[in-house]
């Protein structure tokens, strides 16, 4: 009998089995397990700057990005990011192809009939419009009888209705006409084709846009509404949502979060703890 050989083999087996434990067992600062090696996450790269695409690499960079790399390392799993559209990341969530949805999705009563939120930043939907064109709209009133743009797939359109019902139909004024967008992107292009007077999309990713646009866009008073942006969670996985929130909590403890923040320059939008299901 050959013991040599046996004990090498059983070596071997003794540490390809710890390999595959530890991702599991030895999550940062006593993060809880979620259960698995690797949490899958649903993303539409197409939100600088939370979610994009590097245009030289092809990689995917953003906020969310970084944050949910952060988030897997406190956990001690890996994250594996699935792209998708915008109109199947519920659908994904619910038929657990995904774990969790990390694409700057906002926190809606609505959106909470089916889907589990971590507000993780601060948010609201900003008017804006071409610098050019800023002295046409001093205020948010202007806006009545102009045409706005807005991303079809968010709760925007809605939003820039019941604005505009509110400030300009109540007194007298004629309502705006909302366009819907095939995403914030395109928003901006009909915005610079003079084929919209202005657009919405979320206040906190405006200057960033203003910063690889050369100062292009002008907001239009202030966020009109108060909302969050959250990790979206199936509502039968209670084991996933208590370790995100852990981890999460342990993130902005450590200063992991407030670095992420400003390095996209998010530090305005900060919240100061996990919040679940806070969006009204």
């Amino acid at each position: 009998m050959n013991v040599s050989r046996h004990l090498r083999r059983f070596t071997a087996l003794v540490i390809s089995a710890a390999a595959l434990y530890t991702p599991l067992s030895h999550a940062q600062s006593g993060a809880p397990s979620i259960g698995k090696s690797v949490l899958v996450a649903a993303i539409v790269p197409n939100y600088p700057p939370f979610e994009y695409k590097d245009p030289a690499t092809d990689q995917l960079m953003g906020f969310d990005v970084d944050l949910g790399e952060a988030l897997a390392a406190k956990l001690g799993v890996k994250i594996e990011w699935q792209e998708t559209s915008f109109d199947q990341m519920v659908s994904a969530l619910n038929t657990h192809r995904v774990d969790v949805i990390l694409s700057g999705m906002t926190d809606l009563p609505a959106r909470r009939e089916a889907v589990n939120f971590l507000d993780y930043v601060t948010t609201g939907p900003q008017f804006y419009t071409l610098k050019t064109r800023a002295d046409a709209f001093r205020s948010m009133d202007a806006l009545c009888g102009k045409t706005v743009g807005t991303s079809r797939r968010t709760s925007f359109p809605d939003d820039i209705a019941r604005w505009s019902n509110e400030h300009c139909v109540k007194v007298g004024k004629p309502a705006i006409k909302v366009i819907g967008t095939d995403g914030s992107s395109d928003a901006r292009m009909q915005l610079r084709q003079n084929r919209i007077d202005a657009a919405v999309q979320g206040g906190e990713t405006l200057p960033y846009q203003n910063s690889v646009e050369q100062n292009v866009y002008a907001p239009i008073g202030q966020p009109f509404m108060s909302q969050y942006t959250a990790i979206g969670m199936s509502k039968d996985n209670p084991r996933l949502t208590a370790a995100l929130t852990t981890a999460f909590d342990q993130l902005v403890a450590d200063g992991t979060y407030a670095k992420i923040l400003a390095k996209w320059g998010l530090q305005q939008h900060a919240v100061p703890k996990a919040m679940m299901n806070a969006g009204t």
